[in-house]
């Protein structure tokens, strides 16, 4: 009900009663008294006219589910939302959740991580109100080894995403970073609950630096990190990016389970500043070094080693490397 208040507000052009909100939303007064002062205490800025009504003057810059629920209000992602100011990690917190019975298209999202992590077990830099730091959770009806393929399913739907709030055009690095000017600033972790012949389910966690400055980050992060407000030159709608992101996600993934993983490699293609180019690949003790040529039906990637062999890698840390 506070977010159908909310939605109320947001729809006039000037003040609107307390009589009439409870008239449209069929609530008591009361009711509509006690939700306005929850989202005073959220951050709105609602402003009170005695005669007139309520004014909605500002909006948070917070990833609040009344936020992100007007910008999808016809997806299915996003519909459910955990919401936290800080956290742990929004993947462990997914996957919990998860565990609880968690409806398809569950949102786990926080302002902060404590422990936010990448693959390989890094950490992820995850300061207050300038990133995004967000978990959906997936139920496909489909076997663990189709999986690999989510995380380029959401590689392409940030890229998208991206693109369309910013107009900046990111590349995805192979398997699951995003960089813009040659620095990365967005990671994806996806992690899985499966038994040998079904997915129980994934959890997709995404990592971006929006609004950081970068001279902010840990000293090991600085020459090889941005954020998008760096290279943008302006900062970003955190809300937006992350609705544009969700949206993108859930077409892609319909996609995914009506026609498999092909249009969806097809996607991330188009995206990709690995294929073509000379790359050194660290999987576990070995140290493969060639040329990346394709992506396999599975999700991995082919490359072409400078000794002639040919290899498909389902995980591993790409380099790009100048030749």
């Amino acid at each position: 009900m506070k977010c159908k208040v909310l939605a109320l507000l947001r729809s006039q052009q000037g003040p609107v009663s307390g009589e009439e909100i409870s008239l449209q939303l069929g609530v008591s007064r009361t009711a509509v008294w006690k939700h306005i002062q929850t989202l005073k205490e959220e951050g709105y800025e609602i402003i009170s006219q005695p005669g007139t009504g309520y004014l909605l003057k500002e909006v948070p810059d917070l990833l609040l589910p009344g936020e992100l629920a007007y910008f999808l209000s016809d997806s299915i992602f996003g519909q459910n939302i955990e919401y936290y100011r800080t956290l742990q990690s929004t993947n462990e917190q997914a996957k919990a959740a998860a565990d609880q019975g968690a409806p398809e298209g569950t949102l786990v999202v926080a302002e902060s991580q404590e422990e936010g992590k990448g693959r390989l077990g890094r950490q992820w830099f995850s300061p207050e109100g300038s990133g995004i730091y967000a978990t959906v959770v997936l139920r496909p009806p489909l076997k663990p080894e189709q999986a690999p393929g989510f995380t380029l399913m959401a590689a392409a739907a940030l890229a998208q995403a991206v693109q369309q709030v910013t107009g900046m055009a990111p590349g995805i690095k192979w398997p699951n970073d995003l960089l813009l000017a040659g620095k990365k600033f967005c990671g994806i972790l996806t992690e899985m609950k499966a038994e040998m012949d079904r997915i129980h389910y994934l959890v997709i966690g995404t990592g971006i630096n929006v609004n950081m400055d970068p001279q902010l980050f840990p000293a090991e992060f600085r020459d090889t990190a941005t954020s998008i407000k760096k290279e943008l030159g302006q900062e970003v709608s955190r809300i937006r990016l992350l609705s544009a992101y969700l949206k993108s996600m859930e077409t892609l993934y319909r996609i995914y389970l009506e026609q498999g993983l092909s249009p969806i490699i097809e996607e991330w293609k188009a995206w990709s500043i690995t294929l073509g180019q000379s790359v050194t690949l660290t999987s576990g003790h070995e140290v493969f070094r060639g040329r990346a040529i394709d992506i396999a039906g599975n999700g991995g990637l082919v490359v072409l080693g400078d000794n002639g062999e040919q290899k498909i890698f389902h995980s591993g840390e790409v380099t790009l490397r100048n030749k």
